[in-house]
């Protein structure tokens, strides 16, 4: 009972606290901007305040990136992140793990707008890339390192946000791909808002992609195909000067072949459904900003196995509220709650049969304060509190110094996470006789990291960050294979990433690397973990007399050997080195462009005993309304 009350006594204060605005006025900011159009789409990271945010470090993919990517999927987008590796079973809409930093792959945590978008119906955690599409998506943001801190459990490895904001630029595309010299593949695109005489900000995103590709399983007999559909709406009201009004609807629908065997077969097909509903209250003062949001989505996903199908379901409830301002020049304080209910259950079929119903809820408190020792010195600090129906009370934090030398930021950081068990592993069965454990602890990390920013001019940039990072209490079935336990083998991960930038009015250029090992506390490799990777990226405006003004984009990424289970026994598998290239040019309101992607016709499979596409060309055209 007293657990009950000091809850709605926090959401309370907490409310209160948002809606009794401030009416002292606004600084000069487009955040205020009623009649016209916000310059870009600004998104705070959870539970930081004024002077720590430089403590919590991200990496931005905006909508002109994905673009100049030639992105179709979320693993275009994110290909080209130092510390990400991406495995994909098959082609387009087939199941897609990431690793961050070593880590496992159900250690990222996934949020739709700063909020955790977790199926609980999946069986160990991990999110499945291969059904998010990009249309529709305004940004990504990708945080590396253990953040539990700011955004909560399952941020062992990192996180990634997907953000759902207006787009102001009316638009639609068209594009065609072709795999073979066959123009199979095509997706189309429409993006509208309007603003209305009372200050509604209204915006529609619509997008369907078909993808026709080879087969999934490496020798398979037959092609596969994948559907993806997609909207979004979203709308802002402003109430008065200082309060907003925002809410989001998205939806998004993937079908997709997949093979059971790399025999000719029929029969098998997954259809994958989640949809989400976000709204709340914005509020911005001269020295404070608060939120308070309410949010729902689930999951209702079906694969059909010639003849058997597996059935699964989710939904998921999040009140979430925070609140921020600033005492003075020197310090920043922020604090909020957050509350979460997840139901879900599964039932699969066949040869292989498991299923599993259950709950959990979460309750959340979270604080953080930032200090200027000095105009060159910061000091920032972030905790977080868990309460988790069957895991009970746990801790995350955060501790971040930066230190600003001339043109030179040098910082380290000391973090933690934590990862709470699925519901298959709390109340889960198969027919193998594993069962659910209750009585389960928490994946548990600690993470340090020191980096360094060096800006040599207003066009160059080195980067470099050395991390290491340790997983615990790891959640695995035991050697009987009758239940879940906590594994008391550690797992170790260190590595160093080390960026170059360089840009100017006519050239970008990045080049990237990434030495890491994630081993077994007896030294024994991670599978599909690469010790190695490195890539460049190089955009340039060129402007040519006789076709006018034009861009190219080239995108190359090596990735090294890595462990995998080639189907027989772990296997060391190949080296790739992937090469992208497209060109466009502006005509007017209108853009076209052509893109070679796997220019070097790289056949691989990754992971093992999954093929991947050859070279591939897409046309594509773009226009502004």
């Amino acid at each position: 009972m007293f657990k009950i009350i000091t809850k709605i006594a926090v959401y309370f204060i907490l409310i209160f606290n948002i809606l009794s605005v401030n009416v002292s006025a606004l600084e000069e900011c487009k955040w205020n901007n009623k009649k016209g159009i916000p310059c870009l789409t600004i998104s705070k990271t959870p539970n930081t305040s004024n002077f720590n945010q430089q403590g919590v470090r991200k990496i931005i993919i905006n909508k002109e990136d994905m673009i100049a990517y030639g992105a179709q999927d979320v693993n275009d987008a994110l290909q080209m992140i130092s510390g990400l590796d991406i495995f994909q079973s098959g082609q387009k809409g087939q199941q897609t793990s990431i690793f961050t930093r070593g880590s496992e792959s159900n250690h990222t945590l996934v949020l739709l707008n700063g909020i955790a978008i977790n199926d609980q119906s999946v069986t160990d955690g991990l999110h499945d890339f291969g059904q998010d599409f990009i249309q529709t998506i305004q940004k990504i943001e990708v945080y590396k390192g253990s953040i539990g801190a700011n955004f909560g459990p399952n941020a062992i490895g990192g996180a990634i946000n997907f953000i759902t904001d207006i787009d102001y630029t009316n638009t639609f595309s068209v594009n065609s791909y072709a795999l073979q010299n066959q123009f199979r593949n095509n997706s189309f695109d429409l993006n509208f808002t309007k603003i209305t005489d009372n200050d509604w900000h209204l915006n529609f995103k619509g997008a369907t992609t078909n993808s026709e590709t080879n087969s999934a399983i490496a020798k398979g007999h037959e092609d596969d195909s994948a559907k993806n559909f997609q909207i979004n709406f979203n709308g802002v009201k402003w109430i008065n000067d200082n309060v907003k009004f925002k809410s989001s609807i998205y939806s998004r629908k993937t079908k997709s072949d997949y093979d059971g065997s790399s025999t000719k077969e029929k029969g098998y097909v997954s259809n994958n459904k989640m949809y989400s509903v976000q709204t709340g209250l914005e509020q911005k003062s001269q020295n404070s900003d608060s939120n308070i949001i309410f949010h729902y989505h689930n999951y209702d996903r079906e694969y059909d196995n010639d003849g058997y199908l597996d059935e699964y379901y989710s939904e998921s409830i999040v009140l979430r509220g925070e609140k921020n301002f600033n005492t003075n020049n020197k310090f920043s304080l922020g604090y909020g709650g957050e509350y979460k209910y997840d139901w879900g259950a599964f039932e699969n079929r066949g040869s292989y049969s498991a299923s599993t119903k259950g709950h959990m809820k979460n309750a959340g408190a979270f604080a953080n304060f930032g200090l200027k020792l000095s105009e060159d010195k910061t000091l920032s600090l972030y905790g977080r509190f868990d309460d988790h129906n069957t895991t009970d009370l746990n801790s995350t934090y955060k501790i971040n110094f930066t230190q600003l030398f001339n043109n030179f930021q040098i910082g380290g950081t000391h973090s933690t996470g934590l990862r709470n068990p699925s519901l298959y592993e709390l109340y889960g069965s198969d027919n193998y006789g594993i069962k659910g454990n209750t009585d389960l602890d928490p994946e548990k990390s600690k993470t340090n990291e020191i980096y360094g920013i060096f800006d040599f001019s207003n066009n160059i940039k080195i980067t470099s960050t050395a991390y290491k990072s340790k997983v615990f209490d790891r959640i695995e079935s035991n050697s009987a294979y009758t239940k879940h336990e906590n594994l008391r083998t550690d797992i170790n991960q260190e590595g160093i990433e080390s960026e170059l930038f360089f840009n100017n009015s006519s050239h970008k250029f990045l080049i990237f690397s990434n030495f890491s090992k994630s081993r077994k506390a007896n030294g024994q490799a991670q599978a599909r973990r690469p010790d190695l990777s490195y890539g460049a990226n190089y955009s340039k405006k060129i402007f040519s007399n006789k076709f006018g003004p034009w861009s190219l984009n080239l995108n190359f990424k090596h990735t090294g050997k890595y462990i995998d289970w080639d189907g027989s026994a772990n296997s060391r598998q190949k080296n790739t080195d992937i090469l992208d290239l497209s060109f466009s040019k502006k005509i007017l309101e209108n853009k076209i462009f052509i893109r070679f992607s796997n220019l070097l016709n790289e056949r691989y499979e990754k992971p093992a005993t999954y093929s991947q596409d050859g070279r591939q060309i897409s046309l594509g055209f773009k226009s502004l309304f």
